[in-house]
């Protein structure tokens, strides 16, 4: 087994059987030879050996640990009363230090009554000091006690620190999913937008149209047969798009080969079927596409693709029958797109506040790449949409 999937399988063990070779370390450290009488000492009690009460105090002290981060008060209680014996005795193990971990994982850990146990703690402390201070020769100073209490703040301190850093991490990290999730729903709301935007005006003006060719029967039909192929492509996108909404997709037997798997991102090499859409809604559109398509582009030939299509919307919404100008020009490091309108169409100038939230959206996602955008008016009543978009295949 590799190192990482022994770090997974102890990962998901119970967290008391993750803390059960703590305690029992401790606890076969303090029956060793050379560490008997070497651990923690507060007062100046002389050091006596190991009997069956000092078995006693090394468990309270140890084993409790296995519950530290489940139980935190069941096991600070527990240690401190070993740590007591320990001292009370003179046994001076080296499971004394065990009541520091324990106080670390009560700050830690400890989410109810915290202000409560620190004062129970502190004023247990008073009572034990004067014990020791009596039992001993009186070699311990007040200093030493209160050094030694300002030890266990600084552990409980150490413990609030984390748990405090815990906190601070699991909101920045909610914080980050909530934005994560209010980003992608501004995704799809946009990528909702272009599809369903485009496509449906495409049917509106078309069915419009076919409504004054019933005197031409073969019109008629190309016009109905234009709904029909705008329809499918609507639903197709649509249907890739609903596909990346859906956590199971490209997962399980149903899901071909990625050579037979339809792209779910149009690119620009597929800008000729928006304008071939486009002209068989009635608008006249004139297309031109300049330089090589470069192998790699990041995402801005989904960008040149959105704004071109959104352009193209606008333009049978508010501008249906004037002329349109498509340009395309790749570059090494850049694609960049203009799509104008003349303003020979009697709403032509509506477009300037037509496409606001279309337009809105398409600013923001050559922004994101670093490019330009601009959409205005021109001075003939026409308007155009301009774009530049980086392509340098790491967007």
């Amino acid at each position: 087994m590799s190192v990482q999937g022994a770090g997974r399988v102890w990962r998901r063990l119970d967290v008391t059987l993750r803390d059960l070779p703590l305690g029992a370390l401790f606890l076969v450290a303090s029956f060793l030879p050379g560490l008997r009488g070497h651990g923690t000492q507060v007062g100046d009690l002389p050091t006596r050996p190991f009997d069956a009460l000092a078995v006693v105090a090394l468990a309270l002290e140890c084993l409790p640990l296995v519950v530290r981060r489940r139980w935190p008060v069941v096991c600070l209680a527990l240690v401190a009363c070993g740590f007591a014996l320990d001292q009370l005795y003179g046994y001076h193990s080296a499971a004394g230090t065990a009541l520091l971990v324990a106080l670390i994982s009560a700050g830690s850990h400890l989410e109810q009554r915290r202000r409560t146990t620190v004062v129970l703690l502190s004023v247990a402390y008073v009572p034990l000091a004067i014990a020791l201070a009596r039992l001993g020769s009186g070699g311990e100073t007040a200093t030493g006690f209160v050094t030694f209490y300002l030890t266990l703040a600084l552990a409980w301190g150490a413990g609030a620190w984390l748990r405090s850093t815990r906190a601070a991490e699991a909101a920045r990290r909610e914080r980050v999913a909530v934005e994560t999730r209010s980003a992608e729903r501004i995704r799809i709301a946009r990528e909702l937008h272009d599809v369903v935007t485009h496509h449906v005006t495409a049917m509106v003006v078309q069915a419009e149209a076919a409504r004054y060719l019933t005197a031409a029967p073969e019109r008629l039909e190309q016009s109905l047969t234009a709904v029909s192929d705008t329809g499918r492509r609507a639903l197709t996108d649509l249907r890739h798009l609903l596909d990346l909404l859906n956590p199971d997709h490209g997962v399980g037997p149903g899901v071909g080969p990625p050579e037979t798997t339809p792209a779910r991102t149009p690119a620009v090499g597929r800008v000729l079927t928006l304008v071939e859409q486009t002209r068989r809604a009635g608008q006249p559109v004139d297309f031109t596409e300049r330089g090589p398509q470069p192998a790699s582009t990041g995402g801005a030939d989904l960008v040149a693709y959105r704004v071109v299509q959104e352009a193209l919307t606008n333009a049978l919404k508010y501008a249906h029958g004037s002329r349109t100008s498509v340009q395309v020009q790749h570059g090494e490091r850049e694609i960049t797109v203009e799509v104008s309108t003349d303003g020979t169409g009697s709403r032509a100038t509506a477009a300037a506040g037509g496409g606001g939230r279309g337009l809105a959206g398409l600013r923001e996602r050559v922004d994101v790449l670093g490019g330009d955008f601009s959409a205005g008016s021109d001075p003939d009543g026409g308007f155009t949409v301009r774009a530049r978009i980086p392509a340098d295949g790491t967007s």
